[in-house]
């Protein structure tokens, strides 16, 4: 028995990595850089799962509704942001930015592309339905939503990893321009080995893919190696074990301040690692 459930988690694992590694194809899709021809990128971002990818943007002090700075207690902080496992799935999983300015001709242009997504989606839903028929639920459980379980939690521990980190600067006004918001990432050696084989190296080199979305994910350790020479000291990586910097992280990076055009992430206590000084 224990060798069978052994196997099993086996399976899973590394059919959530390869499940993962198609959303990672339908992100290059979506981001054009899988094919030169747009209705090919198209019909093979249609069938990948690809799910909303977005950065997060750091809640501010207003929003989770703590006291100014000058006038804050650190129980202050840990009331309001206590680590309860429900506000840590909340923040994990609710923290991409859904709200954005959008045109009307723009909605007007997308509306056949939502309406087939709409049904890409219910097909897909009925094809799981009809298999938990035809199988089992129990047997579309084990072989399909448990790696469909594991793709959500690897494409969100990713994109999360990606873009938050205590030591990135985040900015706001005149003090932001596109360089200086495609360096504020973070490059990871995630999973090692299987990150490069199955996740396409979606980790392993993000900051080139900030500058250049349009390039194939396999040309991205060598533009890497000249990107870094090239930004230097801008470039930004992380060698610590990926699941040590998620609980760091979270931990460490729970607002940004409301007032100023260079951020640093905030804890708990209100304290930041670096702090942005005028020269």
């Amino acid at each position: 028995m224990c060798a069978r459930w052994a196997c099993w988690g086996v399976y899973w694992w590394f059919q959530g990595l390869i499940f993962t590694g198609i959303w990672v194809i339908g992100h290059e899709c979506g981001n054009g850089a899988f094919s030169d021809y747009k209705l090919l990128n198209d019909a093979v971002g249609f069938v990948t799962p690809m799910e909303r990818d977005e950065v997060y943007v750091p809640k501010t002090r207003a929003d989770l509704g703590l006291p100014p700075a000058d006038e804050a207690r650190p129980v202050e902080y840990d009331e309001i942001m206590g680590d309860t496992p429900l506000y840590t799935l909340f923040m994990l999983s609710s923290s991409y930015q859904a709200k954005r300015p959008t045109l009307r001709g723009r909605i007007i242009s997308i509306r056949n592309a939502v309406l087939l997504s709409n049904a890409g989606v219910g097909a897909m839903i009925i094809a799981v339905i009809s298999a938990s028929h035809v199988y089992s639920l129990a047997a579309v459980m084990k072989y399909y939503d448990i790696p469909r379980l594991l793709l959500t939690h690897w494409f969100i521990m990713i994109t999360y990893l990606h873009h938050t980190t205590p030591e990135l600067p985040h900015y706001r006004g005149r003090e932001w321009n596109f360089q200086r918001g495609a360096a504020a990432t973070v490059d990871r050696p995630f999973l090692g080995w299987q990150g490069r084989f199955f996740l396409h190296d979606v980790a392993h080199f993000h900051v080139v893919h900030h500058f250049f979305s349009k390039m194939p994910f396999y040309h991205g350790e060598e533009a890497t190696k000249y990107l870094q020479a090239f930004i230097g000291e801008h470039y930004a990586y992380s060698g610590k074990p990926i699941f040590k910097a998620l609980w760091e992280n979270y931990n460490r990076c729970q607002f940004v301040e409301d007032e100023g055009s260079v951020l640093f992430y905030r804890d708990r206590q209100g304290r930041a690692t670096r702090r942005a000084v005028r020269v």
